[in-house]
């Protein structure tokens, strides 16, 4: 266990015993050369520019996919490639250094996001469906389009009608000629009007990450597995070591796993008649459909090597923690059928959840709010001497290694929060269930984000909606019909697909750019990669529309979902009916749960279980990353119980090299299925 002086701690969050200390360099400023961003922000910029057709027309492998996105490490193994064989040709001449390798890099990751589903895969959808999929039968002519904000959508029925099945001779066209037969008369207002609220959301995030930043790194020591790769990959480039690296057994035996996988597997998918090796398990026929098991009746086992990589250099703990409470959520829907309690899923009423499909999975609910205040608890002492440099009572040192002052960015918070606060009241959310809206979506972006970078779960989705919270306890009633409709909307466009949201991100940037200088301008380089990735993701994403049209297109799942919420708005706003008892029940239940397990976690040095694999028991996610956490965490365990860290800091390359071959195939598949009718698909779609 790890303690400090300053603030209590919830246990061990690091037990990766190479791992160094985050202060380490104290002292050590490296300087960040102007080069490492623009190459950052150009690369950044095309990948924006590709994602959608990529992503959705093609169906390839996502460019983004999830907290560890494809396309910026693909590129960053070649910069790093290219970078040293410059230094080898002209003299040891740094072209790039490892760290302005590590800046590109991550700028590529706050930007990748944006491009699909962190912002623009469901976004026109979300402004145009309630105009298109208007019919007599679901009547949201009269019910919905009256309380639509014209400002937020667009009013030409043509815009939208030409958007679902193109534009005239559209497939024809060079791309120029689609983004001049664009109607950007009926877009213009509405993007300006969200633009300006989805980049005062992301300053929000990135002034929530700096004034937290050193909370996470320096008071709790927390680990960052998902950095841990392309980290150890730039300093053994910048200790001219990256041959002895990419030349060691361990590593190269790792890449050889997912290479000949994917190779197989891959050939299999285009030329049927070379053989396939399964990568998936249907388990759920070995167990009964009633009874204690039931809940593995559908149970999957899916085969990830990278996935299996980053399990390995997760804490054990954590890992350990995601797959137990995965298979003890499973067991309780059967034990209590046994008990007698069948609770109905229309018991769960109407809801926002991305995958909420039962009364008992509202237990996330009250875990999320516990362990929100948890993290608040432990942070008292940071947040008191945030709170302390604000108001100028004192002077916090510790700001200086941060983007920008913590007086800056408390203001920046606040101002931030309050605007969005306004918004949501303008738009017709009353002032009070405004600011409960505003205080749920950042706090559950909070909690996921820990969850992600300190889990080093590069595929998450959300159980439980944010608004769903809202709901269980205050009841539809407590919203205005406009208000739920503008709170449920605002939620579609930012917090609620979290796959490739943005904070998570923005926590692992500043990681990786802590102690670099000048942050000034590595602070500029961010906010504008942000700023430009919005802005071409909109346009790629309605050239691709308008060129082929949403009909057309593999943006089946964005619509349904889409749609979905428009009706559930409408069935809430006919009927504001309250969720059954047991929902409330159960999230009681959650709650109490967290409490005990944080609990435990924070006070006994031996408690086993991390608390945030709670959180994660019924995401979709981990139904697929389960069995991937399980043999990480296995290995992990018997490296050290029987080799100790001298066998880990060796084993330790054959993980990495499975993550480095799974990616690298899958860049190169991704490359093929630019230039072919379909794609075969190396990670999670």
């Amino acid at each position: 266990m790890v303690e400090q002086p300053e603030v209590p701690q919830a246990g061990p969050t690091c037990t990766e015993p190479d791992s160094p200390p985050p202060d380490q360099s104290a002292g050590q400023e490296t300087p960040i050369r102007l080069r490492a961003l623009v190459i950052g922000f150009t690369l950044a910029v095309g990948i924006c520019a590709v994602t959608p057709f990529n992503n959705v027309y093609r169906g390839a492998t996502p460019l983004g996919g999830g907290h560890f996105p494809l396309a910026p490490f693909y590129v960053l193994i070649w910069l790093t490639l290219i970078a040293a064989l410059v230094r080898k040709v002209f003299n040891r001449r740094s072209w790039l250094t490892g760290k302005e390798l590590l800046t590109a890099w991550i700028l590529m990751v706050l930007a990748s996001g944006i491009a699909y589903t962190g912002l623009a895969r469901t976004f026109f959808i979300n402004l145009t469906a309630p105009f298109h999929f208007a019919t007599a039968g679901n009547r949201w002519e009269q019910t919905l389009q009256p309380l639509l904000p014209q400002v937020l959508y667009p009013q030409s029925a043509e815009a939208v009608r030409a958007i679902y099945d193109g534009v005239a001779g559209g497939r024809q066209m060079s791309w120029w000629q689609v983004l001049k037969s664009i109607p950007w008369e009926a877009w213009i207002g509405p993007l300006l009007t969200w633009g300006i609220f989805i980049l005062v959301c992301y300053f929000v995030m990135l002034c929530m990450i700096n004034l937290l930043n050193r909370q996470a790194m320096q008071n709790e020591r927390m680990n960052f597995p998902l950095l841990r790769v392309p980290q150890m990959m730039e300093e053994a480039y910048d200790g001219n070591q990256l041959g002895q690296f990419l030349t060691n057994r361990f590593l190269v035996a790792g890449v050889m796993i997912p290479v000949l996988l994917h190779l197989v597997n891959g050939l299999n998918f285009y030329i049927p008649a070379v053989p396939q090796i399964p990568t998936v398990v249907l388990a759920g026929s070995y167990f009964p459909k009633y009874g204690l098991f039931e809940g593995f009746y559908k149970l999957k086992i899916l085969i990830y090597p990278a996935f299996i990589g980053f399990a390995f250099l997760t804490s054990k703990q954590i890992s350990l923690s995601f797959w137990l409470f995965f298979i003890a959520g499973a067991l309780l829907f059967g034990l209590l059928g046994i008990l007698g309690y069948n609770v109905p899923a229309a018991a769960l009423g109407i809801t926002f959840g991305p995958v909420l499909a039962r009364p008992e999975e509202t237990q996330v609910v009250g875990a999320y709010l516990v362990f929100f205040i948890f993290l608040f608890w432990l942070a008292r002492q940071h947040l008191l001497k945030v709170v302390q440099e604000a108001f100028r009572f004192g002077r916090t040192p510790e700001a200086e290694r941060e983007w920008f002052s913590f007086r800056m960015a408390f203001w920046g918070f606040f101002f931030g929060s309050a605007f969005i606060t306004a918004w949501c009241y303008y738009f017709g959310v009353p002032l009070l269930a405004s600011f409960l809206v505003v205080c749920a979506y950042f706090f559950v972006m909070l909690v996921a984000s820990r969850i992600i970078c300190q889990g080093g779960i590069a595929y998450f989705t959300l159980t439980a909606a944010p608004l769903d919270g809202l709901l269980f306890i205050f009841g539809p009633r407590f919203f205005t019909s406009a208000g739920l409709l503008f709170a449920a909307v605002m939620q579609k466009v930012l917090f609620l697909d979290l796959r490739e949201s943005l904070m998570p991100s923005l926590l692992h940037a500043g990681r990786i750019t802590h102690r670099m200088d000048p942050r000034k301008v590595i602070l500029g380089g961010i906010f504008l990669t942000i700023v430009a990735a919005v802005v071409v993701s909109f346009v790629a994403m309605l050239a691709l529309c308008y060129k082929f049209g949403v009909r057309e297109l593999q943006l089946d799942w964005a619509t349904r979902t889409t749609v979905s919420m428009y009706e559930n708005i409408q069935h809430l706003i006919e009927s504001p009916l309250r969720s059954g008892q047991w929902v409330l029940v159960f999230s009681i239940v959650g709650a109490v749960i967290m409490l005990a397990l944080v609990g435990c976690y924070h006070r006994f040095f031996w408690w086993p279980i991390h608390p945030i694999g709670y959180l994660t028991a019924y995401s979709s996610a981990m139904r697929i990353l389960w069995f991937s956490f399980f043999i990480g965490w296995f290995f992990n365990v018997m490296c050290m119980r029987y080799g100790g860290v001298i066998l880990f800091k060796k084993l330790r390359f054959f993980f990495i090299g499975m993550i480095i071959g799974d990616f690298f195939m899958g860049g190169l598949w991704a490359i093929v299925g630019l230039f072919s009718d379909a794609s075969y698909l190396v990670l999670p779609s």
